[in-house]
């Protein structure tokens, strides 16, 4: 039946990535464009792709600004590394239970990104050694978290702890900027974007894994980066408080 829709052949494999069987026959061979349930697999996994582009960029914005000013400054490494296992839990997690890509895959990209914030913060902070053992503790530890190796009372042992390390790292940030009365080298873009892509993600976790603990990480993480947006936006035009001599 296929080969009598309206797509093009050497389209369908593409198009089926976001309109799935048997949806894909309802829309394009039956077109019947309103079945409820169709819909919602398709506005998912339209989202799920989408945050998965997005998520290719979303902290490069983070890395000019730092790479502009030669400084982390305002970005505090605990609240970074905490963001680092949250995201690598989730990578992590749905690997193992197979879940389809599209519900995890930035994951992916944002730990690439986020650890590559975390060794510049390191190396303009003048601590180059410390920034290539972060690198390399990193990269071992995901090379057993993605191997067969890895037990899956621990993985999920660490997707469930989700949340709190979401919640801790975004704590401890909030924290520094409240205390700095500055969000320093904080991106307003970076930031905007993980707010509404955790956003998005709960729709899409609901539709495609129905998994509790990813569900609420997502309402946890949406949550605290509400808040740090929140600040960006409060302490605009604010400088820093100078420390005491």
């Amino acid at each position: 039946m296929v080969n009598s829709s309206i797509i093009p052949t050497f389209l369908v494999s593409w198009v089926q990535l976001i309109v799935p069987q048997p949806c894909f026959d309802k829309f394009f061979i039956d077109f019947d464009f309103f079945d409820a349930t169709c819909l919602k697999i398709v506005i998912s996994k339209g989202l799920g792709f989408a945050i998965i582009v997005g998520s290719l960029i979303v902290k490069v914005p983070q890395v000019v600004k730092i790479l502009g000013a030669r400084s982390g400054e305002g970005i505090n490494l605990y609240a970074i590394t905490c963001e680092i296992v949250a995201i690598s839990s989730t990578w992590a997690y749905g690997y193992a239970l197979k879940f389809p890509f599209s519900a995890y895959g930035e994951a992916v990209f944002l730990a690439f990104q986020t650890v590559l914030i975390a060794m510049l913060v390191l190396f303009y902070s003048g601590n180059t050694p410390m920034a290539i053992i972060y690198v390399t503790v990193y990269s071992f530890s995901m090379m057993f978290l993605l191997s067969p190796m890895a037990p899956m009372s621990l993985l999920s042992m660490l997707q469930a702890g989700n949340s709190l390390v979401i919640a801790i790292s975004k704590i401890i940030q909030a924290s520094a900027n409240y205390r700095n009365s500055s969000t320093g080298q904080l991106s307003l873009v970076t930031v905007t974007l993980l707010f509404l892509g955790a956003v998005a993600r709960i729709f899409t976790s609901i539709q495609e894994t129905g998994d509790a603990l990813v569900i609420f990480s997502y309402v946890v993480s949406s949550l605290f980066n509400g808040i740090i947006l929140a600040q960006i936006l409060y302490y605009w035009n604010a400088k820093p408080k100078q420390k005491m001599q």
